[in-house]
């Protein structure tokens, strides 16, 4: 079990190259008070002086620290001489073996992110120290909890440390290393009041009492030693730091384990076994690698599950172009196919949620366009009196014996103009259709996502050419319109003769006729049997009624006779004059109206019928069909040209991007993969 802290080491180290975080490792995270002791804590554990000094806030970016034990270097055949040494990972090619060395680089590497005066940076320093004397461990020093902001730090200095310590603290498989001094209230601790926000439980929260020698006179530390005062269930260990003076004087870290360990046998003898900073590292040490064996299945499966996900990310992202005309060519290809089979109606991916495509196209033929038709009557704005009016303009100064067959094509010539409107915007409808085709097929495209400048020119392209065949179908369109008005075939089987159409309106005004002749004779006859005898007295009385009728007759104006009766005394223009809608037609304009309307909504039937036919099939042979067969050659003579070919597959600089980004996590994973499975499960017991 020993072997998976270095493990660890490497799996850190391969996601750190391409800086990215979603792998949570297992690792020590150092949580404590500004000046709480977190720096000599973490240097006791080295055996070395390497961290920075100094009074204030000192550590002001996260150090990840890796500890390697490696053999001492009599042991071993080859490699660096030195006994202890020190890598960064922003210098990967230089060793140090002078810890003072590491110092000023931590230091330089910090006011280089940070500048001179007391700012913070949530940017990490990766330090990996190789020696005989430390334990396999990775730590994480971060910055110590401040109140009140000094030099260039800003105002919220306090909630930017706290949520930088979240941000390392919150991840589940991290340990937490709260440090408390030991001349403070334990119940105040900042450290471990952050650690239990984070691990309410206390099952990856270990804690240790720092400057157990610095605490007043007649007291001691014993009941907070034995989780007295607040219990920890990983334990509480207390270690003592070397004082200002110690390190003034050169004191070195071997020599403060050995007063250390002096210092507890004299006043904690009983827990001296259990505290020290020897004891501290035994026992991360012993928590790290059974915290890497509970979450190291965990690890496995996540590595796996990223490594599918980023290999299909990178796939959709596409390879580095190796053939331009080779690439030109099959993205083309593979537009014009796609759009030809969402036409067909034979694509991949189906819609679910609305139509589209061929569907969509045949929606507004059948449904859209037929049902426009069949709502339009053929006798809309053709009362009556209009049909009589124009009976009577088509005869001119001659009463009318037949009806005249001139009246009957005018009217049914402007009936059937009011078919071409919505047959135009049938064409329109499918224009529109054809153009949402193109950015459907674009986006389902996924080569064209990545090279912007051709996806706007292919568009380009299959505008233009929709554009260009718009005019010319409506110009159909509109000839089929005018064919109907140009020839008004009567004898066309389906029409309806005029002459049946004629006799079949007299026959029923006959019938209407006869039957009121015959409810008037009955009518009469009961009347003679009622008057009886005084009859000669209503005789007189209606006599008298007719002599003043005719005196009244005799005072009229002629112009007023007139026009009181339309078939005596000049005739009345009736587009000076109108007639009134009141008036009643006489049987025989009734009849006449009568032959025009049934003749007008039977030859307009047939009309629609055929333009409701026709203009589906002009559409998809001047439109639709067009469009698909000439595709492709279209976008072939266009695009591809060489001048062209730069312009057309240069990717947008996102896509780039992610796709060297995505390689390079790829290979991350797999390398992690890879070091996973080194691991074997007699290894991990």
């Amino acid at each position: 079990m020993e072997a998976l802290i270095p493990v660890i080491n490497k799996l850190q180290q391969v996601f750190v190259t391409v800086g990215a975080e979603l792998i949570q490792l297992p690792q020590i995270v150092v949580v404590g008070s500004q000046s709480s002791g977190k720096s000599s804590v973490l240097e006791s554990l080295v055996g070395q002086d390497f961290l920075p000094r100094g009074s204030g806030v000192v550590t002001r970016r996260p150090l990840v620290l890796q500890l390697v034990n490696v053999p001492p270097a009599a042991e071993r055949s080859r490699g660096i001489e030195a006994e202890e040494w020190g890598t960064f990972l922003h210098i990967k090619n230089k060793i140090f073996t002078e810890f003072d060395e590491i110092r000023q680089e931590i230091e330089s590497e910090t006011e280089r992110c940070t500048g001179a005066n007391k700012g913070i940076s949530a940017e990490p320093i990766h330090l990996k120290i190789f020696s005989p004397q430390v334990l396999n461990l990775t730590l994480v020093d971060l910055p110590g909890i401040t109140k009140v902001p000094v030099g260039d730090q800003p105002e919220d200095i306090e909630s930017q440390v706290r949520e930088m310590i979240f941000s390392y603290a919150s991840n589940p498989n991290s340990l937490i290393l709260a440090i408390t001094a030991a001349n403070t209230d334990l119940a105040t601790s900042e450290a471990l009041k952050l650690a239990r926000d984070v691990d309410p439980d206390g099952r990856r929260t270990l804690a240790v009492v720092t400057k157990l020698d610095l605490m007043d006179a007649g007291t001691d530390a014993l009941d907070v030693l034995l989780g007295r005062v607040i219990p920890v269930k990983l334990g509480i260990i207390g270690v003592i730091n070397r004082s200002q003076h110690d390190i003034n004087t050169g004191k070195s870290v071997s020599e403060s384990l050995q007063d250390e360990q002096a210092f507890l046998q004299r006043h904690y003898p009983t827990l001296a076994s259990r505290c020290g900073a020897r004891q501290l590292s035994r026992t991360l040490n012993r928590l790290l690698m059974h915290h890497i064996r509970d979450c190291l299945p965990e690890v496995r499966t996540r590595v796996s599950v990223l490594s599918t996900q980023y290999q299909s990310l990178l796939q959709s992202h596409g390879e580095p172009l190796s053939d331009p005309n080779t690439t030109l060519l099959q993205i083309i290809t593979q537009f014009s196919r796609e759009y030809c089979s969402t036409i067909e109606g034979t694509a991949r991916d189906i819609e679910t949620s609305e139509l589209c495509g061929g569907a969509r196209i045949c929606f507004i033929f059948h449904e859209t366009f037929g049902r426009t038709l069949e709502s339009i009557d053929p006798l809309t704005g053709l009362s009556g009196l209009d049909v009589l009016t124009a009976i009577r303009n088509a005869t001119g100064p001659r009463p009318a014996l037949f009806v005249p067959e001139v009246c009957f094509e005018l009217l049914v010539k402007r009936q059937i103009k009011r078919l071409e409107e919505p047959s135009l915007r049938c064409v329109e409808l499918v224009h529109e259709e054809l153009q949402r085709i193109t950015h459907h097929c674009c986006a389902n495209t996924q080569e064209l996502q990545r090279f912007p400048k051709l996806h706007d020119s292919i568009v380009e392209v299959v505008t233009g050419l929709l554009r260009k065949r718009l005019p010319i179908t409506n110009e159909m369109v509109h000839n089929l319109v005018s064919i109907e008005l140009a020839y008004i075939n009567t004898k066309h089987p389906d029409f309806t003769d005029a002459a049946l159409v004629s006799a079949s309106v007299s026959d029923q005004a006959e019938a209407v006729q006869e039957g009121g002749r015959r409810w008037k004779n009955e009518e009469r006859t009961n009347e003679e049997k009622m008057k009886g005898a005084s009859e000669e007295r209503m005789r007189g009385a209606s006599e008298e009624r007719m002599r003043g009728r005719r005196e009244e007759r005799t005072r009229e104006t002629p112009q007023n006779s007139a026009f009181n009766s339309p078939s005596r005394g000049r005739a009345v223009n009736l587009l000076d004059m109108p007639v009134s809608v009141s008036r009643k037609l006489i049987p025989r304009e009734q009849r006449d109206c009568e032959v025009i309307q049934r003749l007008i909504n039977s030859y307009f039937l047939i009309v629609r019928e055929s333009i409701q036919d026709s203009v589906p099939k002009a559409v998809m042979h001047f439109l639709v069909n067009f469009v698909k067969e000439r595709l492709q050659s279209e976008l072939v003579g266009q695009l591809y040209k060489q001048s062209k070919l730069e312009e057309l597959l240069s990717e947008s600089q996102d896509t780039a991007r992610q796709r060297r980004e995505a390689g390079a996590m790829l290979q991350a994973l797999q390398k992690a993969s890879l070091i996973i499975s080194e691991i074997r499960d007699t290894q991990v017991c």
